[in-house]
């Protein structure tokens, strides 16, 4: 008897000790992680997104803003025993009878949480609250908002999904500037029953959003809304199918204004074709045409190849090149043309002169210096930079052609960034968008990279009396604003498609700035096929001068002795 009670007594104590032992092992060794585990069962934490910083411009005025929208919470249990008033708050939401099928589910279910309505209000949410029902709360959305609506679309870029949900900017500033102006997203930790419905009434905790931060532009608003309404009314008169103004201050890069049609809506871009996000001023080029002859003429003069005096040897007619012909734009030639003579007739023939007397080597390597084959470096998400073919890859004809805009593959960008080096005395400045970041407190201020002298300032200026001439004799004289000093020049250029040129459609452009001696600004305009006409000097520069019209008025210049 004794011994069976010493051998239960062991047998017990065995247990104990297991027991205590097991206990141990769960409270000590594993109470870490069961307690996450239970922690997860019971709380939750979501994501609360950062405000995204604004996008301002020159003047301080938001470009790109935050607006706070509302969420509609329900517990429809309690929602549902007021009917007296149910009605009225159905009427006032943006779908009543999705509201009142949700509502009727989600009672059905006995459920205790319903988002009853999106996308509220203030002004929805003030009359909502009059109503004084029980079972209703709301949380607040931020929602991005463009106040000057499409007209700066490809400028900003807009704000979509990314592949986490996360709010994320996609092209233009939106895009480029995209982690400043997102912020850091805080933590919202909540309690939840056993169905994963929040708990109303416990304690939540709040890691708080760090806002994202401001992006101070160049952009004019006033020079933005004179570009975009001019280029509307142009595309109108002259039937073009797409056209952009670009308007930069030659002396800074800084962009003033920036506008491309067709455009889309940065709001709702979802409803747009995927196309028309692309700049066309950054991310697609085209062959630059006559206007590129100021490029070319301009590194003859700077490399001494030619003088503005210089007599053209081959302006009798068409240059034969192997089995092609290089001829005039209109077939006439004009025999003894100095150099001015050959900007002011924008020459083909005298341009094919210049590039030999300057030869392979010189002419390429000037190229590259204006910043042709090389991205700009601006501040805009998508830029391109279409690549220049190796030095041994050039045939005589191409050589031929690329001195007078064909040929070659451009940005509007890259050719507003070269025709500012002549305006600003030969340096070659990069363009730039945004001047700070930061709030208004503790802004700092963007660094501009430092500015390459291309040409001489003396080259600079001999270009720029041969656009004058161009602009004040040449065939647009006629639209020029009287009393202003303008450089100028137009551009005509086909269109390349599968190895060669559509033979009805052209791109017509404008270049220039003024005032000529101090330049403010600097302007390119281009029209997508007009049909009214295809040359650029009866489409693209009456529009620009219309346009410089405005901003002559606008900056408070007045005419000066020509």
């Amino acid at each position: 008897m004794t011994g069976r009670i010493r051998l239960l007594q062991v047998f017990f104590c065995l247990i104990s000790v297991i027991v205590i032992l097991r206990l141990g092992y769960w409270q000590i060794i594993k109470s870490p992680g069961l307690s996450r585990q239970a922690q997860l069962q019971y709380q939750s934490s979501s994501a609360l997104p950062a405000p995204r910083g604004r996008i301002l411009s020159a003047d301080g005025h938001p470009l790109a803003d935050n607006h706070l929208q509302f969420n509609l919470i329900s517990d429809p249990m309690v929602l549902t025993r007021d009917f007296s008033l149910l009605n009225q708050l159905l009427e006032l939401l943006p779908q009543p009878s999705s509201a009142a099928a949700s509502l009727k589910r989600a009672q059905d279910k006995k459920s205790r949480w319903l988002t009853l309505a999106t996308r509220l209000n203030w002004e929805d949410l003030k009359k909502i609250d009059k109503l004084n029902l029980s079972g209703l709360s709301s949380e607040a959305v931020p929602v991005r908002v463009y106040p000057e609506g499409s007209s700066s679309a490809h400028l900003l870029g807009f704000v979509g999904k990314n592949d986490s949900g996360q709010p994320q900017g996609y092209f233009g500033l939106e895009g480029f500037y995209n982690r400043e102006l997102s912020g850091r997203p805080g933590l919202l930790f909540q309690e939840r029953d056993a169905f994963n419905r929040p708990i109303l009434l416990r304690s939540e905790n709040k890691i708080f959003a760090q806002p994202g931060r401001d992006l101070s532009t160049s952009i004019d608003r006033t020079v933005q809304f004179i570009i975009h309404n001019r280029l509307l009314t142009g595309l109108s008169k002259y039937q073009a199918s797409a056209g952009t103004v670009l308007v930069m201050d030659p002396n800074s890069g800084r962009v003033l204004g920036m506008t491309a049609l067709p455009n889309y809506d940065p709001l709702e871009y979802y409803s747009f074709p995927s196309h028309l996000y692309r700049n066309p001023l950054t991310s697609e080029s085209y062959e630059p045409g006559s206007t590129f002859k100021t490029i070319v003429m301009s590194s003859a003069l700077d490399a001494r190849a030619v003088t503005p005096e210089t007599e053209c040897t081959i302006c009798t007619g068409p240059v034969n090149i192997g089995d092609m012909a290089v001829r005039s734009w209109n077939d006439k030639y004009y025999p003894k043309s100095s150099m001015t003579d050959v900007i002011l007739h924008s020459d083909n023939v005298g341009m094919v002169f210049v590039g030999r007397k300057l030869g392979k080597t010189k002419l390429l390597d000037y190229i590259r210096r204006f910043g042709f084959g090389a991205p700009t470096g601006i501040d805009l998400e998508g830029e391109i930079a279409p690549p220049l073919r190796d030095d041994n890859r050039w045939a005589e004809i191409d050589l031929a052609t690329i001195s007078f805009g064909q040929g070659i593959a451009v940005t509007p960008l890259q050719m507003v960034t070269a025709v500012s080096a002549i305006a600003n005395g030969g340096k070659l400045t990069a363009p730039r968008v945004v001047t700070s970041i930061g709030d208004a407190k503790n802004p700092k201020n963007v660094p501009q990279t430092k500015p390459i002298q291309v040409i001489s300032r003396l080259t600079a200026s001999q270009i720029t009396q041969m656009m004058i001439n161009g602009v004040n004799r040449g065939e647009v004289r006629y639209y020029k604003p009287q009393g202003y000093l303008i450089a100028g020049k137009t551009g005509t250029a086909q269109v390349p498609i599968e190895g060669h040129y559509d033979k009805e459609k052209t791109i017509a452009s404008f270049i220039g700035f003024a005032p000529a001696d101090d330049p403010k600004f600097a302007m390119l305009v281009t029209l997508n096929d007009p049909q009214t006409s295809p040359w650029g000097s009866t489409t693209a520069a009456p529009l620009w001068f219309d346009i410089a019209r405005d901003l002559f008025r606008y900056f408070g210049l007045g005419p000066s002795r020509e």
